[in-house]
């Protein structure tokens, strides 16, 4: 049996990753497991994994630091999985004597645009700059890698190519999943968004798209289901900026919602959308819950991003498309209400993906032997 702790500063301590599929993975093969965030509040434990977390994600760097070689030197892991460059760091500082191996999980964009966005126009370059340097040390100082999508082997996997890596999809399982395949009707259609309701990730050009299928087919009923919500009060603003313009009937709007649950706020909606912007790095970043989608047999409408093309075969079960061109969206919406047996072909081939290829038992037990490996 391995001690085994996860690392994590902007993840929630239930992140759906962290939590529902790797730590629950490693627990069910008797390995002991903790997990350590700094973005809330929690302790105690859940279905068999050690939680100690804390909301200091706003403390300085040296505080944060400091309060994660704490949880290692007390826990004193034989491995540690970190989500974060400041995890990766944590975990070197408080494991240079030991034997622990430290995998650094690489999921998001680094920099990305979100950390330099509050920085002047001027300055930018530079802390994209130094936040590069930092990912580059992360990278030093880790034993191995596990990547949630091609695109994130880039720097690391190129620069440290003799270190041992892993790619590990965001796939869901079966457990989490309330499958619900529709029967559409001509006269009526449910379209859904979910997540965060702004215009980075879309929701205006989503909207777009419903106003031009309304124009085109004013005797259709078309309900709008939104899960989700804006963040901060700028973004709060700009969607109810969206809902003053967008004053219809039938939309409804659900509060954000658990893993457990997500699929299942979902078993009205016939198309899921997911239509945010093609910027530089939206295109290399995977959008996650199309797996979701599948497993709950709900067609989809998503952006035409590299990240998508490469790593789903959307065209059997949905469209990519320019999200900026709301007449070839609200067609694609038409071809399911002309053609009810094309939408139920998406369907079933969207569950079909889920069963044979996008789902977490193709790939746990290398996720298990990758980090119970003891062998750099």
């Amino acid at each position: 049996m391995l001690k085994i702790l996860f690392l994590t500063t902007a993840h929630q301590y239930d992140d759906d990753r962290i939590l529902h599929h790797q730590a629950k993975e490693l627990v069910s093969q008797g390995h002991k497991v903790k997990i350590c965030s700094l973005s809330s509040n929690y302790l105690g434990e859940i279905e068999g994994v050690e939680i100690e977390s804390q909301a200091i994600l706003n403390e300085s760097a040296t505080g944060k630091l400091e309060y994660l070689r704490k949880i290692c030197a007390r826990f004193n892991p034989d491995r540690i999985i970190c989500s974060e460059p400041l995890a990766v760091i944590a975990a070197w500082l408080a494991t240079r004597k030991s034997e622990a191996i430290t995998v650094y999980d690489v999921t998001e964009w680094y920099p990305s645009t979100r950390m330099v966005a509050t920085y002047p126009t001027l300055l930018k370059p530079f802390h994209a700059l130094r936040f590069f340097l930092i990912q580059l040390f992360a990278g030093a100082v880790s034993d191995r890698y596990i990547f949630g999508e091609p695109s994130k082997k880039f720097p690391l996997s190129y620069i440290f190519p003799f270190k041992k890596k892993l790619l590990l999809p965001y796939y869901p399982m079966q457990r989490y999943i309330t499958e619900k395949i529709n029967v559409l009707r001509r006269d009526s259609i449910t379209l859904a968004y979910t997540g965060t309701f702004s215009k980075e990730k879309g929701i205006e050009h989503f909207f777009n798209a419903a106003s031009e299928l309304r124009t085109r087919r004013s005797s259709l009923k078309l309900n709008i289901l939104l899960v989700g919500s804006a963040k901060g009060e700028e973004g709060e603003a700009y969607f109810d900026f969206i809902l003053k313009k967008y004053h219809w009937e039938n939309i409804q709007i659900l509060p954000p919602v658990s893993l457990e649950s997500f699929t299942e706020s979902l078993t009205e909606a016939d198309v899921c959308f997911d239509l945010r912007p093609i910027t530089f790095e939206n295109d290399h970043c995977l959008p996650i819950k199309i797996f979701y989608y599948a497993a709950a047999g709900k067609p989809v409408i998503y952006s035409n991003l590299k990240a998508t093309r490469n790593a789903v075969d959307v065209g059997k079960f949905g469209w990519l498309v320019n999200p900026e061109d709301s007449a070839a969206i609200a067609s694609h919406i038409e071809s399911y209400l002309d053609s009810p047996n094309i939408y139920r072909k998406h369907a079933l081939n969207a569950r079909a993906a889920f069963q044979t290829k996008y789902n977490w038992d193709r790939i746990k037990a290398s996720f298990t032997e990758f980090i119970v490996d003891s062998k750099n």
